[in-house]
């Protein structure tokens, strides 16, 4: 049996049909493009309410990987517009992003691991032939260890990866961002563990961090 495809819900937070019409149409376009992204499967996404001041027009995701109940990883993604463009971005649109996941502690040993976790975004968006420039970000860990009536927790390492890219602009003045949004849900697959999708990854130096346990994990 196929696996089943990743969902997307957009609700309550998505744009209403009052606030599509008021906004340019590249911008419309790059939402429905959002919006008909196929997903991975195990990927469940959300539109969320977009952050404000950022730019003129802006929409936003979040997302989780889940196997069984158990949540992997999440983040939230944020496509962001301005038709006057953006000295900082070198185009019109902006995506940003925020992605996290816990690890074993002894993963976070890897003084590699943050050059490896940022690989993962640009290689995502290379293997899919897309356009980008002006990439940037930090990649981030941090250790908590339990005392007292907590001792009985294992330590944990959270890894946060911060990121932002111009997308390449194409007919219509309008990036791909069903395939931004596939590359960045592998990105996100990615710092959860899981395996990279497509048929074969040997010889291409992908790495792949073995740990199962959730972001928010106790």
């Amino acid at each position: 049996m196929a696996a089943a495809q990743g969902r997307f819900s957009d609700g309550a937070d998505g744009m209403d049909s009052a606030e599509e019409s008021s906004v340019p149409l590249p911008f419309r376009r790059a939402v429905d493009g959002l919006r008909k992204a196929r997903l991975r499967p195990g990927i469940e996404v959300d539109a969320t309410k977009p952050p404000q001041r950022l730019a003129p027009h802006a929409y936003a995701l979040e997302a989780t990987v889940v196997d069984g109940e158990e949540d992997l990883a999440d983040g939230r993604l944020i496509l962001l517009h301005n038709p006057a463009g953006h000295d900082a971005w070198h185009g019109t649109f902006r995506l940003v992003t925020l992605v996290r996941a816990e690890l074993e502690p002894e993963m976070a040993a890897d003084p590699l691991l943050p050059e490896v976790c940022w690989s993962w975004l640009t290689g995502a968006l290379d293997a899919r032939g897309l356009g980008y420039g002006e990439p940037s970000g930090t990649v981030t860990m941090a250790s908590s260890h339990y005392f007292g009536g907590l001792a009985e927790r294992r330590p944990a390492t959270q890894i946060e990866i911060r990121a932002s890219w111009t997308p390449r602009e194409g007919a219509g003045g309008v990036p791909d961002t069903s395939a931004h949004l596939s590359a960045w849900c592998e990105l996100l697959c990615q710092i959860a563990g899981l395996p990279p999708a497509g048929p074969t990854d040997a010889g291409t130096g992908v790495v792949t961090l073995p740990q199962r346990r959730g972001p928010h994990h106790p």
